[in-house]
């Protein structure tokens, strides 16, 4: 095992913490920090350092750091879109069908498991089972995902997103036709009481905004864009679902709703729903300052074959007289 030896000495008073301090002069995230002190890797002034001393001037500060512990994931050459990367971060356009990160049965094909091979860095700051991973999509869901290859790109890009400052803009199809053109949906989200594998508004949910904009409307279908104020498991397809209008194609929350539609759009219903093979969901907008260098970074994903095969069949065979077909449609 090869060590690092980083010797430190503080030319001006600091009076911060020692964790703290570290922290930033290392690039290290300060739950590492405070690990290498337990560990006795932190000399100060050549004694046993304390996490919470003050940083005085003058001070030499000797760090002895190990490499990162193998985190038992293995680096696979799977195919990853990676439309934009520097030494701090990565932005990637997910395929449909990848898991974002290991879990109990999915240990490899994740998009972790490709990152590993593909990127030459990961932070480690999210744990040592999602290295890099800032923010997650479901399986199903395609799109665009920002990793952090550092530990300070990490903190600047979660601190972020904390303050709803990372900007995500999400494309759906949502059955039915909404009631507004454009909408906020302030619902909370919670664990489903019933089907705990599913999560539910509930009273007691933590705090879930979406903000709805119908952009087309097809036949019996709406297609609508969703930009995230909060970041929920499952936000947009629960809180659609909860207004009556499930996202198309979700076989956990809408499944066989096309069933119900009587009349002449009957047929036209279940042919969308024979044409997806999956929920009609798309990350299709990424915005967010450079954690680092702050400049600001924006970056667009058109729809994936599949979705944009329906997108065109929706349009080209919507029969309802008065319906927009172009309007506001994000190509």
């Amino acid at each position: 095992m090869t060590l690092s030896h980083t010797t430190l000495v503080v030319e001006h008073g600091h009076g911060g913490r020692l964790d703290t301090y570290l922290s930033h002069q290392l690039d290290l995230s300060r739950t590492r920090v405070q690990k290498l002190i337990a560990d006795d890797r932190v000399r100060v002034d050549g004694r046993r350092a304390r996490k919470s001393e003050p940083v005085e001037e003058g001070t030499r500060i000797e760090v002895e750091i190990p490499p990162p512990e193998a985190t038992g994931i293995e680096a696979e050459d799977l195919p990853l879109s990676i439309v934009y990367q520097d030494e701090h971060l990565a932005v990637v356009d997910k395929a449909a069908g990848m898991v974002v990160h290991p879990a109990p049965g999915n240990r490899t094909g994740t998009m972790v498991n490709a990152l590993l091979h593909h990127l030459d860095d990961l932070s480690e700051v999210g744990g040592r089972a999602r290295p890099g991973i800032v923010h997650r999509l479901d399986r199903d869901t395609s799109g665009l995902l920002v990793v952090a290859k550092t530990d300070r790109a990490h903190r600047g890009l979660a601190e972020d997103l904390r303050k709803r400052l990372l900007k995500r803009l999400y494309v759906a199809a949502a059955w039915g036709h909404l009631d507004e053109a454009e909408f906020m949906v302030d619902a909370p989200i919670g664990r489903d009481p019933v089907h705990r594998r599913r999560m539910a508004v509930i009273p007691d949910g933590r705090r879930a905004v979406s903000h709805m904009r119908v952009v087309e409307r097809w036949t019996r279908a709406d297609l609508v864009h969703v930009a995230l104020e909060t970041g929920r498991t499952h936000q947009i397809r629960v809180h659609l679902a909860h207004l009556g209008h499930p996202v198309v194609g979700d076989e956990q929350y809408g499944v066989g709703w096309e069933r119900g539609m009587g009349g002449p759009a009957h047929g036209w219903a279940k042919a969308l729903a024979r044409r997806a093979g999956r929920h009609f969901l798309h990350a299709k907008e990424l915005a967010f300052d450079h954690p680092v260098s702050g400049r600001r970074m924006e970056f667009e994903a058109p729809l994936p074959p599949d979705l944009a095969a329906i997108h065109e069949w929706a349009r080209g065979e919507n029969a309802d007289d008065g319906l927009a077909r172009g309007g506001g449609s994000e190509e």
